[in-house]
């Protein structure tokens, strides 16, 4: 296949363009950084230095693409993720062959579009009714993306990552220190489900080579299990050397995703792709993902 991610260089973007590579796939991979153009080449990632909001230089390639995988991430995106699916499905039209299949469309949302929730078990199919602050605009495009008349749109919803350069958890980590007391958002009860980089890296390689089959569905990634985030910090006191930890209210919408409770059990991804996680959970492997943590600065 051809494989194009926007976002190559990020902590979703890398991952999944990684595991395309080693099944064989060409995959292109567009950076923003001229400095991460070197890490990509290394993989065998094919790079495109360009900015996001400006596609042009390598929209005439979907007339051969199979894939497009959109993964900016981040909180920031609520008008440039739609004006990019817009140009990439304009692009398709100018240059495409009329005759050629769809082009898959995989969109990056997240789990905290079905928001804070400590009661309800959650799965990929539960009505959006209660999304994050920060998330409240990704459901109507999720939709937008999977109902696309142009383009054969999927949205994959990662839970929370970990493992290499530790992504949600770097904050975590970074507020432990040696003889400290490490100060976290929220209240005891909390639940995190979660996934490593790896095992979302994998689930974007099946959804490419199966996205035929797929499309217009929106797939949660997570472990099968969710994890006490009393756990978690437990577990950082003892392998950081911190003297404690406390929790402290959450004042910003972003603190408040920090602060909020997730019992996700998704079954779509198994069902239909047969993916299944693999790694280690936090609380389990806490030291190597710490020190891994500490390697990547």
């Amino acid at each position: 296949m051809r494989v194009l991610t926007v976002g190559a260089s990020g902590f979703i973007g890398f991952g999944a363009a990684q595991a395309l590579v080693r099944a064989g796939h060409i995959v292109y991979g567009v950076t923003r950084s001229e400095n991460k153009k070197k890490m990509l080449a290394a993989e065998e990632i094919i790079p495109i230095v360009a900015e996001t909001a400006n596609p042009s230089p390598w929209l005439p390639l979907v007339a051969t693409l199979d894939v497009v995988i959109e993964a900016i991430g981040g909180w920031d995106v609520e008008t440039l993720s739609p004006k990019l699916l817009d140009a990439v499905a304009e692009a398709v039209k100018k240059h495409r062959p009329p005759h050629a299949p769809k082009l898959a469309y995989i969109y990056t949302s997240g789990s905290y579009v079905h928001g804070d929730n400590r009661k309800d078990i959650i799965t990929d199919t539960t009505p959006i009714t209660q999304p994050i602050e920060l998330s409240k605009w990704r459901a109507a495009f999720e939709q937008k993306v999977a109902t696309h008349s142009v383009l054969n749109g999927i949205a994959i919803r990662p839970a929370i990552m970990y493992g290499k350069s530790a992504s949600f958890f770097a904050v975590m980590f970074q507020a432990a220190r040696p003889g400290g007391t490490i100060e976290w958002y929220g209240s005891p009860g909390v639940r995190y489900s979660l996934v490593h980089q790896d095992d979302v890296g994998e689930m974007y390689r099946l959804a490419a080579e199966k996205s035929a089959v797929i499309g217009g569905l929106c797939f949660d990634v997570a472990n099968d299990f969710t994890e006490s985030v009393d756990d978690i910090l437990q577990r950082l006191v003892e392998v950081s050397g911190a003297h404690g930890y406390e929790y402290v209210e959450a004042q910003t919408p972003l603190e408040r995703v920090f602060a909020s409770s997730l019992r996700l059990r998704p079954y779509l991804a198994r069902s239909l792709l047969g993916w299944q996680p693999r790694k280690a959970g936090v609380v389990d492997h806490m030291g190597l993902y710490y020190d891994v943590w500490k390697a990547s600065l």
